[in-house]
């Protein structure tokens, strides 16, 4: 078996070293004996010309010399010796160490002709290290102490001062050696001088590590191998790629992929890059280099290499001057110009260009319009749309200033759509091409991620009309990060950030774009949170709360319960090991795509991961609860991110109370879907609607009659305090109506309306029940203090307080509490206030107080009752019949303006929904509410005799100056 091999040969007074190289180097030794002088070209001359025969474990081999050198040369004449390594040699580390005198170029008068190799080439090594002084400055003497000091390496050639830094703190320097050396001998170096200097040392160097990288020009989206070997075992190996100005450490990415069990019995240390389909970010022609290093204490061995690719774009960017050609008012045989500019990143690569429309090659682009309608020329906020063809989307890339991107506007059956605006902010640009050089594995670190996501945190998009390219580039950032989690392990300090900026992006509708859209970015940003809440590593951190989000973890082999409750909804999951990791999100269902017809999400989505296990069985209990106590059918679904819908498989639900819990056996985002139409009962909703146009009308009757009659009916302060009530409530209850009609359809309604019609139903409402309480007390006083009659001042401040001031400080308080604790004070769904479970939600602000008055109310309705029995005189049946007479004309007159009636809405609440009483319980409080406002004009109005008997006397005295007037006109005629 023969070799083609490269030698080089050492001449040692009668012994030549002959070392042959190929990949491998194998050395030997050829013993020539003589009694005379023999020169080294005579016998180079022989061996060139000789065939060599080699023997090793592998087998014998035939070795053909094609070229030799002289290395080394010496004369021993008896116990003298004289030796001296050629031009381009010098002695080994091992010549060198031993012998102490025979190091670098000078020549070595000790006997070392028995040492392989002698003398070995010399290669460039260079050291480039900081001194940081600890104790005062530096100073010209301390380049003395590291010349001397440096000089104990082989191969030393100089050192140089490249400069000061810091005040004259820290000085950096420059070695130059001509040997490959022992890592631990420099480190003893550096040792030494730290302590002489009372400073500390930092270097790293050039030439020693063998880097295996592809030679020549690289095929655009290749993939190469670069890998970097070096003899010494080390601490650490890594990779990092510099350009323009910017320097990346390199982790596992998209692109980059990282091998560092590559080392063999001869390179202990070794570590190997794959890029992945490499494009001009990776050429050096764009100042792109690629370094390794291996670090052992404080020293760091590096090589770098520059890769040549053949380039192709990787942005092409076009623009089109004007915007539309415009063919409409040319003839036939006419041509408009039309200017096409496509613009790329300056390079010095020739490429050909090519044009194509509609996916046809060509080299003028024809667009026919004949026939088509056209959009005019319209100007909108600085922007010009030029005339254009129906169907065809104009792009126009002038973005405001501090964004960029483009704007695009369609022209449909002749009339403008609204424009679509894809212009980013700046910054928030320049954090999604951060992004992306992490996902690829360019600076992939903790520091750099925290960098994102606090960038983000910064410029996250808010989600209005106008800000929807924003808030799509804040979700692409969170999937990017997602994806490059998976590879690189990010420590919890950028959770904080992180979910501050996911939080702050579902602040708004998203309603700057349609349905499909929003689906698609919505279920984007689920697939991306999750996958970062599951990847980010957790130490010592129980969780973090905001006002969209709330994480909690929980580590079971550190807690025997591991529990968690998130934004209400309690997480049981039987683990033992592991980290358990629960986040609610709030403002996200109502986004993503309900594929279960005649159902709505509840607000909340719970998402559960685990992470560091290996037990795969799962069994988790999700306890929801039912945030409308009006839905029957509740139901336990979780996100299928395979086909981006809900999802029931493997989930089973169960109602408890006021609670739906969720028994699922396996993890990931749950929520609930609840039924819109869970009890059918017929014509419910037209007599809410009928009852509440009746009782409008019927306030606005009674409200005119009272300014007709006031006068007339308020002779003593008993009628003026009745009257003043009655006017308050009707007035209450009538805005109350209007409020609540106006807001039957809360899906067409904004969330500022929705909000607003809330607030406007609580104040009413409750206003309405304060002037009933104030009726009924000054009632009960009238009756039990009937010598201590109210002074109409006393009244009328007492009455405005309870009325309105209190209403207007319960509502205002029960706003703040929830704005500022970051709950939701009203529904969006409903626009009625929030009910979560018991003393928990703002309807509690509003039972609680309604409860109060009306039990209060009955209280006083028993108290007239019970006065009037013990007023009756007992003597005989007539008397009976007359109390039985008086108690029912004091409940069907006091009941309307006591607000009796609202005791139904207390009963609902006991009832179970299946119940057939509540049924019952349900029209009747529906029939006898809604007409509310008629109740109260029949026993306000029209059962009360001075009204009713001034409301005829008006009539009447109307119908009589009108007979007269009739009477007047026919005796005129008469005496004509």
């Amino acid at each position: 078996m023969s070799k083609e091999l490269t030698a080089s040969e050492e001449l040692l007074s009668g012994h030549w070293n002959k070392t042959v190289v190929k990949l491998e180097t194998f050395i030997a030794e050829i013993l020539v004996e003589s009694n005379v002088t023999l020169e080294a070209v005579t016998v180079l001359s022989v061996l060139n010309t000789s065939a060599l025969s080699v023997t090793t474990t592998a087998g014998p081999y035939d070795v053909t010399i094609t070229q030799s050198e002289l290395v080394a040369e010496c004369l021993l004449v008896g116990d003298d010796s004289n030796c001296s390594c050629s031009t381009g040699y010098i002695w080994s580390n091992a010549v060198c160490y031993d012998t102490t005198t025979c190091c670098n170029n000078s020549n070595c008068y000790a006997n070392v002709s028995h040492y392989t190799p002698l003398c070995i080439a010399k290669v460039n090594v260079r050291i480039n290290g900081s001194v940081e002084m600890q104790m005062g400055m530096w100073t010209s003497s301390y380049v003395t102490q590291l010349t001397t000091s440096f000089q104990d390496l082989n191969g030393f050639e100089g050192l140089n001062i490249t400069g000061l830094r810091d005040g004259d703190i820290i000085a950096d320097f420059e070695v130059f050696i001509s040997v490959k050396f022992d890592t631990s001998r420099l480190l003893n170096i550096l040792a030494t001088l730290e302590t002489a200097l009372s400073a500390l040392i930092q270097v790293d160097t050039s030439g020693m590590v063998d880097m295996e990288s592809p030679v020549g020009t690289l095929c655009y989206r290749s993939t190469p191998v670069i890998k970097c070997t070096f003899i010494e075992a080390t601490d650490h190996a890594g990779w990092n790629m510099s350009r323009r100005n910017e320097r990346f450490e390199l982790n596992t990415g998209s692109v980059v992929s990282l091998n560092y069990d590559c080392a063999t019995a001869d390179y202990q240390s070794c570590t190997a890059v794959t890029l992945n389909e490499v494009t001009g970010n990776w050429a050096g022609k764009y100042n792109s280099v690629l370094e390794c290093g291996f670090t052992k204490g404080s020293v760091r061995h590096t090589a770098k290499t520059v890769l040549t690719v053949a380039l192709l774009p990787d942005d092409i960017i076009m623009s089109i001057d004007p915007l539309t050609g415009d063919c409409s008012e040319k003839a036939p045989t006419e041509h408009i110009t039309v200017k096409v500019t496509a613009m790329i990143l300056n390079t010095t690569e020739i490429f050909d260009v090519t044009w194509t429309y509609l996916g046809v090659e060509q080299n003028e682009q024809l667009i026919p319009t004949a026939g088509r309608a056209s959009c005019i020329e319209e100007e909108l906020n600085g922007a010009v749309w030029p005339k254009s063809p129906s169907e065809d989307t104009v792009l126009n890339r002038t973005c405001e200033r501090g964004r960029v991107g483009y704007m695009s506007r369609t022209c449909s059956g002749g009339q403008w759509l609204d424009v679509f605006a894809a212009c980013v902010n700046e910054e928030l640009n320049k954090i999604v091409g951060a992004a992306d050089n992490f996902n690829q594995g360019l600076g992939a670190t903790q520091e750099v991620a925290e960098t994102i996501f606090a960038g983000l945190k910064n410029n996250t998009g808010s989600g209005d009309a106008e800000d929807m390219a924003d808030l799509t580039a804040s979700i692409a950032i969170l999937n990017i990060m997602a994806s490059a989690s998976g590879n690189v392990e990010l420590q919890e300090e950028v959770f904080p950030d992180f979910v501050d900026a996911a939080s702050s992006m579902l602040n708004s509708t998203w309603a700057g774009v349609n349905n499909s859209i929003k689906y698609a970015m919505s279920s984007n940003y689920l697939e991306s949170v999750e996958g970062l809440v599951k990847n980010i590593k957790v130490n010592t951190s129980d969780g973090f709360n905001t006002e969209n989000l709330e994480l909690k973890f929980c580590k079971p082999a550190n807690e025997s319960d591991c529990g968690r409750t998130v934004f209400g909804v309690d997480v049981n999951l039987n683990k033992t090991s592991g980290v358990i990791k629960s986040v609610a999100v709030k403002n996200l269902v109502e986004k993503l795509r309900n594929n279960f017809a005649n159902s709505v999400p509840n607000s909340l989505l719970v998402s559960t991961t685990v992470s560091e296990t290996k037990d795969t069985s799962i069994d988790i209990v999700l306890d929801f609860p039912n945030e409308d106590p009006g839905f029957e059918d509740f139901k336990c679904v979780f996100w299928n991110t395979t086909t981006d819908e809900w999802s029931t498989e493997g989930c089973e639900s169960k109602r408890i109370g006021n609670r739906t819990v969720c028994h699922c056996n396996h993890l990931t985002s749950f929520a609930v879907l609840m039924s819109k139409h869970p009890i059918n009962l017929p014509f419910l909703d037209e007599i809410t609607y009928v009852g509440l146009g009746v009782s409008i009308c019927s306030l606005l009757l009674f409200l005119i009659i009272e300014a007709m009659v006031w006068s007339a009916v308020v002779k003593s302060n008993l009628s003026l305090f009745r009257h003043t009530a009655l006017v308050n409530i009707s007035l209450c209850l009538f805005l109350a109506d209007c409020s609540f009609l106006a807001s039957t359809s809360p899906e067409i309604l904004s969330a500022t309306w929705c909000l607003t019609m809330t607030v406007l139903k609580h104040f009413f409402f409750l206003g309405m029940f304060g002037w009933m309480l104030c009726l009924s007390v000054m009632l009960v006083h009238q009756l039990i203090f009937v010598f201590s009659p109210l002074r109409k001042r006393v009244f009328m401040f007492l009455s405005s307080i309870v009325g309105y001031v209190c209403p207007i400080l319960i509502v205002g308080s029960t706003f703040v509490y929830y704005k500022y604790t970051k709950k939701d004070y009203y529904n969006k769904k409903t626009c009625w206030l929030t009910y979560e479970s018991l003393l928990i939600g703002s309807m509690h602000a509003f039972i609680l107080p309604v409860g109060i008055v009306v039990f209060t109310n009955l209280f006083s309705m028993v108290v007239v009752i019970v006065t009037l029995v013990k007023s009756s005189i007992p003597d005989g049946s007539k008397a009976d019949k007359d109390t039985a007479k008086s108690i029912m004309k004091v409940i069907i007159f006091l009941t309307p303006v006591f607000g009796v009636t609202w005791v139904f809405g207390f009963i609902m609440l006991m009832l179970d929904s299946g119940s057939p009483m509540y049924t019952f319980v349900i029209y009747g409080f529906t029939i006898l509410n809604s007409f509310q406002g008629f109740f109260i004009l029949v026993t306000g109005c029209f059962a009360e005799q001075r009204v009713r008997e001034e409301v005829l006397k008006i009539i009447m005295s109307k119908v009589s100056s009108k007979d007269d007037g009739t009477k007047t006109t026919t005796a005129n005629s008469k005496a004509r």
